[in-house]
């Protein structure tokens, strides 16, 4: 897979790069082996031989155990053909100096304090023709001092930067939405107020734009703060397997599902035209406050227009340090998978072209299939366990093994020792962030941000 810079040219010694190529070639020998492995022993009934031995004892286990077979196994294909468009992924070619589009910055931002600055800073320092590039900063009514360092910003890009500020806080649509409407560029690009960029990046996501198809773009997701603490570490690892791969794959059929708020790119005069349906959308009699990017990448897609992923377009993000803040970021962007889920199996998908919707379906029908089936394998686990103790060990092995094997996608991505921090991360999502999705489909009418 290529790097974060993969459309700039790299100078690489011979050796170094004859030896990253053996690398590159074992890795892939490895996915394939692992998912030939995974599938012989699927069909073969053999990984879950002593899971059945020890269900033969009782009826209620064999009822959810074949649900949970079916699923692994549809769950293998599902795995093979989105490594086959990951595989076939490759990012549009930048824009250049000379035929950049005109382009609109906006960052929300709210009690941000001086992470507000750091993030213009690295949009003002960007590649990228001064007179086609416009920065807003929207200050969503912060009561500490963000506006100070907005307005200190301003002072230093005077052409460049408009600062904007809420006498109180509305939430990041309206903020957007303030952006949206004054935004003079051809292309409008989101950035969250706790994110920096790198230099080439807004070069990077203007590129596809060539393409009159398109409609939104989303950049790549890394964490800013890896360095913070274990839990930041995790996250960088899962953002590489669970937000690029999947955006790799689903970029290829024009559909990437959700672009991201910390980085995203749209035709202003798409947005346009469905800004007035995204300010006043409502969710069971209740109007949505989160979840404004897939929400917006939703309503692009049903107006035809794709949505796709673009690599070497990096932003780095602040990710939660703490559990209870990982907690309530995990709800909020559950909440709006539940919501914005609903809208694109029910709508976005039948607008799709006939083989966007046919992948889509497949996709999103096996993926929304592991929840009912993993909380009723986790129940037969339970189950089992008072049974025959030695179930949750081979559990335990199981994870070690396949989140093992999903680190060959990270190497592929990464040439990083953090993929041990990927392996420690299916046993914490395992033990400890369980609870969260059935959590959030009971309080899905929630609005609190809870981390704003």
């Amino acid at each position: 897979m290529e790097n974060a810079l993969a459309a700039t040219p790299r100078s690489i010694p011979l050796a170094h790069s004859t030896a990253a190529d053996w690398f590159d070639i074992l890795l892939i020998v490895g996915i394939l082996t692992g998912i030939a492995a995974i599938t012989y022993h699927t069909l073969q009934g053999g990984i879950f031989d002593p899971v059945l031995r020890a269900a033969t004892r009782a009826d209620w286990a064999q009822v959810l155990l074949k649900p949970s077979v079916l699923w692994v196994a549809m769950g293998t294909l599902l795995l093979a053909f989105r490594t086959w468009l990951w595989w076939r992924y490759r990012p549009y070619a930048p824009a250049t100096m000379d035929n950049a589009p005109s382009l609109t910055v906006i960052i929300p931002a709210y009690n941000e304090g001086a992470m507000v600055a750091q993030s213009i800073d690295s949009v003002a320092g960007a590649s990228y023709p001064r007179d086609r590039l416009e920065i807003f900063v929207i200050d969503d009514g912060s009561h500490d001092d963000t506006w100070q360092h907005i307005l200190a910003a301003a002072r230093r890009y005077p052409d460049l930067v408009t600062p904007l500020r809420f006498s109180a806080n509305r939430g990041k649509r309206a903020a957007l939405e303030t952006g949206f409407r004054q935004a003079r560029g051809e292309i409008v690009v989101t950035i969250d107020s706790d994110s920096v960029i790198e230099p080439q990046t807004l070069l990077a996501i203007a590129g596809p734009f060539r393409h009159r198809r398109i409609g939104a773009v989303a950049g790549k997701v890394a964490a800013h703060n890896r360095n913070a603490g274990i839990i930041p570490r995790m996250l960088h690892v899962r953002f590489v397997l669970s937000f690029d791969m999947l955006r790799a794959a689903q970029s290829t059929y024009g559909t990437v599902y959700c672009t991201p708020g910390a980085l995203s790119a749209y035709r202003t005069s798409v947005v346009r035209d469905v800004l007035h349906e995204w300010l006043n959308q409502t969710f069971m009699g209740v109007p949505c406050t989160f979840g404004e990017d897939r929400a917006l990448t939703n309503l692009i897609l049903t107006r035809g227009y794709d949505s796709v992923y673009q690599r070497p377009a990096v932003v780095h993000t602040i990710v939660p340090t703490t559990y209870s803040k990982l907690c309530k970021m995990y709800l909020r962007w559950d909440r709006s998978y539940v919501r914005e889920e609903f809208r694109f199996l029910s709508h976005v998908v039948w607008s799709r072209p006939w083989r966007a919707r046919l992948i889509s379906l497949f996709d999103t029908t096996i993926t929304n299939l592991r929840y009912p089936v993993s909380y009723l394998s986790l129940a037969l686990l339970v189950l089992l366990i008072a049974s025959d103790p030695m179930a949750l060990i081979r559990v335990i092995v199981v994870i070690g093994v396949m989140s093992a094997f999903y680190m060959l996608y990270y190497l592929r991505s990464e040439r990083s020792l953090d993929f041990v921090y990927g392996i420690l991360y299916s046993y914490f999502a395992f033990f400890a962030l369980f609870w969260i999705f059935p959590y959030a489909v009971a309080t899905v009418r929630a609005r609190s941000w809870m981390t704003r």
